[in-house]
């Protein structure tokens, strides 16, 4: 570890980063409070310990947290003041275990104790590295990536809930690491040991937790981020969300890392507001539930990703919809996946029954090297939509079109005192605007490294501009422009399929291949190419809805003939092969996104669950 930190002071200027991050932070969350008039941001702080001793003081009895359950029926409640007892309750717990600076994995369920354990970490001096639980119906699918996040951050305890304890006991017997760390089911740590909590010795560059990649292109990477980095982009969404005083928001969103973490639990703290949430699952099986939350509780920003939106329009009835109100969404954000602009229409169309407006959408751009938020907001009153010419992209270059070529959604402007520039990824030179390159990033949000990962540390953090040496910038892998200081996202360098010399982005080819037939099932297709010979090969593989599936089962040599048509009608591209997958077995990340590397992998390997009309039948 300690070669780690001296090759990051080398890397990134690790002491004079972190006086310039709270120099930085410190005027931004000024300005931004001044600007909000009476909203209080706890903008003298520079701890997250700090903001909630500050939000003790000045809102003792504030419902900072209201959990949702049975369908939002029932809520459970967390204050300002309780959450401190429970947090330094567990830190006192952590601090007799000698736990300052080392890794605790926290292992819950979606709830108000996960929040506590994960304030309690940092209460601690500890490092929280948050994980989800073992799932018992996929146990070969969960448990390999909590091994695996245990070993890389090399972590001494582990804390949890009585309830997951007896499952994680039955576990340590087939996977004897999980034996090796030191439980705590924090449920059962009484409240009288708040009483020997000490104040650790924190600061802003103090490093909180680690925020573990979701795998969507590489095995995952633990993301370092410092109390600096989670005040200063909590500063940032304040601002480019607008948020006031009595705003509430509502989130379902995994808790685990940057939407549903950051901008879900802590942002709402930092900036002292409540908010409700509840647990993905309750979303999945019922959408409408999401939508009843805001409506009923009056809420003013929530969000989610691309895909969210288009679940909630295909699962509700336009009489589910007459009965919501939602005028209250001010801030209907959206981000963690490409954002398409049929999606937001169709929403909108959908939804101005209930009274959501299309002005609400708030398009934005963000990932977890960079804490959570890197740009959002446009100076158009709705969301900016651009039609682009398909063929030029594919050399790199932003030309307008006409038609419907390739609709592009922007993600607003750079936020906060951070510089966002595109390069050529093998010139290292910064482009000019409607030039696509790589997204470069430099600011107080850019996280401190991977841990534990030097090299690749220096191959994402340590990005210099040829012939100036301007840097060190993050390189985010992402494909974008700029265009009037608006930036639109075309893809990701990894996953660009080079054809005859031309660039096709994944994600366009998934979206023809959704809307070639009624049985492939939207958000669970995946485009990757494969070496054939010298010769870049196409290679779609999808899932296919039983639901859609009327007078029995499409042969599939309907559906292939039909997705080959599409694509070859949209693109000009041959399918080479393709694989018919069962239902909900294509590989995503734990946050939903489609890893088509994983796809890729599991077709080379002959690994993929291909389809059969048995199979889609039962």
């Amino acid at each position: 570890m300690r070669r780690l930190g001296s090759r990051l002071a080398v890397l990134l200027g690790a002491e004079d980063l972190a006086r310039r991050l709270l120099q930085v932070h410190r005027v931004w969350t000024q300005r931004a409070g001044a600007e909000a008039g009476e909203m209080d941001t706890a903008t003298s702080h520079d701890t997250l310990i700090d903001v909630l001793e500050h939000r003790v003081a000045a809102q003792p009895d504030l419902s900072v947290y209201r959990f949702l359950t049975d369908r939002g029926n029932q809520e459970t409640s967390l204050t300002t003041t309780e959450l401190q007892a429970r947090a330094r309750g567990i830190a006192a717990r952590l601090q007799a275990l000698g736990m300052e600076g080392e890794r605790a994995l926290l292992i819950y369920p979606p709830g108000l104790d996960y929040i506590e354990a994960f304030l309690g970490c940092l209460h601690a001096g500890a490092v929280a590295v948050p994980a989800y639980p073992p799932d018992p119906m996929r146990l070969e699918r969960t448990v390999p990536r909590l091994l695996a996040i245990a070993r890389d951050c090399r972590a001494r305890v582990a804390l949890t809930i009585a309830p997951v304890m007896s499952i994680v006991e039955s576990l340590a017997l087939k996977y004897p690491e999980l034996a090796q760390l030191t439980w705590i089911a924090t449920d059962e740590v009484p409240a009288s040991e708040a009483d020997s909590w000490t104040r650790p010795d924190v600061s802003a560059g103090t490093l909180a937790f680690l925020q573990y990649t979701s795998g969507s292109t590489a095995t995952p990477r633990g993301v370092m981020l410092t109390h600096g980095n989670l005040l200063h982009n909590s500063a940032m969404i304040t601002e480019g969300f607008g948020v006031t005083p009595g705003m509430c928001g509502v989130s379902w969103l995994p808790p685990y890392h940057d939407m549903g973490l950051i901008g879900g639990i802590l942002q709402p703290l930092y900036a002292g507001v409540s908010t409700f949430l509840m647990s993905p699952m309750d979303f999945l099986q019922r959408p409408l539930t999401w939508l009843q939350a805001i409506s009923r509780h009056r809420a003013a920003a929530s969000g989610g990703p691309n895909f969210a939106y288009d679940l909630c329009v295909r699962r509700t009835t336009p009489e589910q919809r007459a009965e919501l109100d939602l005028g209250c969404w001010k801030v209907a954000y959206s981000g963690a996946e490409p954002v398409r602009a049929a999606t937001l229409e169709k929403f909108a169309d959908a939804f101005a029954v209930s009274g959501f407006r299309a002005e609400a959408f708030l398009p934005c751009y963000g990932l977890a090297e960079a804490t959570l938020f890197v740009t959002g907001g446009s100076a158009s009153p709705k969301p900016r939509v651009e039609t682009f010419d398909a063929a030029e992209l594919a050399h790199h270059r932003a030309v307008p079109a006409g038609g419907s070529d390739r609709p592009l959604v922007s993600c607003g402007r750079v936020a906060g005192s951070q510089r966002l520039i595109v390069v050529d990824p093998d010139t290292l030179e910064e482009l000019p605007p409607d030039r696509v390159g790589e997204v470069w990033l430099h600011g107080p949000s850019v996280a401190s490294g991977y841990f534990g990962r030097p090299e690749e540390t220096a191959a994402t953090f340590a990005g210099h501009l040829a012939g100036t040496g301007e840097g060190p910038f993050l390189r985010t892998g992402d494909l974008g422009f700029l265009r009037d200081g608006e930036l639109f996202i075309t893809g990701r360098i990894k996953d660009v399929i080079i054809v005859d010399g031309r660039n096709h982005y994944p994600q366009d080819i998934e979206l023809t291949v959704e809307r070639s037939h009624p049985v492939v099932r939207p958000g669970c297709c995946a485009a990757f190419s494969v070496d054939g010979r010298g010769v870049d090969r196409l290679v779609v593989t999808l899932e296919l809805n039983p639901s859609r599936v009327q007078g029995g089962p499409p042969s599939s040599g309907e559906v292939i003939a039909a997705v080959r048509a599409a694509v070859a009608r949209e693109h000009d591209l041959r399918v080479d092969d393709m694989v018919l997958l069962q239902p909900g077995t294509i590989p995503k990340t734990t946050s939903g996104k489609i890893q088509r590397h994983a796809c890729r992998n599991g077709y080379l390997g002959a690994a993929l669950q291909a389809w059969t009309p048995e199979a889609l039948a039962a």
